[in-house]
């Protein structure tokens, strides 16, 4: 965990729908190898999908967070609906854990060599290489645990037309919001240097409630769950 200066700049996943339930499955042209629209069954839901579900806020935080320790005002709630919590954010990078060539006091001055929630094994999880987001730790402001959130708690995090699962992994400072692992960063396509790297804005962290994942560390587990859950939570 860390103060935040980053850059980069969102765009919101759009996508024609028009006449796809006309196409055959396997229909070619123009746009074949997209991100799949159709809301088949089993597709996975899309970045549009979902942020659609989360247009409206219904806040739940007593108050609002700040993106960086140096932030002016405090802008962003926490908003909730009966299956997830979710905020919309900058992204700082977390490289906090198992120390590694990525991460390391060498490569992050703010590197702690340990997180809030550890393996099954009981060590420090890897940021390097475990797509994880950081909650802030428990204030008046918010406390994760009253809103059926923990550690392995399965999130989707949203950046532009990109979709990604990983798990709550660690806590932050109680008054900012906004920050996950290197490994996050790295599948969403933002820089995950731990200095430099990062999203201004334009992320959406949308955590499932009671959808802990065991073992903590499993990537599979949390992608698998994280797809399940996502396409609950857009109504297939």
């Amino acid at each position: 965990m860390r103060t935040r200066v980053l850059a980069l700049t969102s765009a919101a996943c759009c996508a024609a729908l028009l006449g796809a339930a006309a196409l055959p499955a396997s229909a070619t042209g123009p746009g074949a190898g997209q991100e799949p629209l159709a809301a088949e069954a089993g597709a996975p839901a899309t970045a549009a999908e979902l942020l659609a579900e989360v247009r409206a806020c219904s806040r739940i935080s007593k108050g609002a967070y700040r993106t960086d320790s140096g932030a002016s005002r405090a802008t962003v709630p926490v908003c909730g609906t009966g299956d997830a919590v979710f905020w919309k954010a900058d992204m700082d990078i977390d490289c906090d854990g198992r120390e590694t060539k990525a991460c390391s006091r060498k490569t992050d001055p703010y590197f702690l060599p340990e997180t809030a929630f550890p393996s099954s094994r009981g060590e420090p999880l890897d940021s390097a290489v475990l797509p994880h987001v950081v909650v802030p730790g428990p204030s008046k402001v918010w406390d994760y645990r009253r809103s059926g959130l923990t550690g392995g708690s399965v999130v989707a995090v949203v950046y532009r037309d990109r979709v990604r699962y990983g798990v709550i992994g660690d806590t932050g400072p109680t008054g900012i919001i906004g920050e996950a692992s290197y490994a996050m960063a790295k599948t969403l396509g933002i820089d995950p240097d731990p200095s430099t790297g990062g999203a201004e804005s334009g992320v959406t962290y949308i955590a499932f409630k009671d959808s802990r994942v065991s073992p903590i560390e499993s990537r599979a587990r949390a992608r698998s769950r994280g797809a399940e859950r996502a396409r609950e939570f857009v109504g297939r």
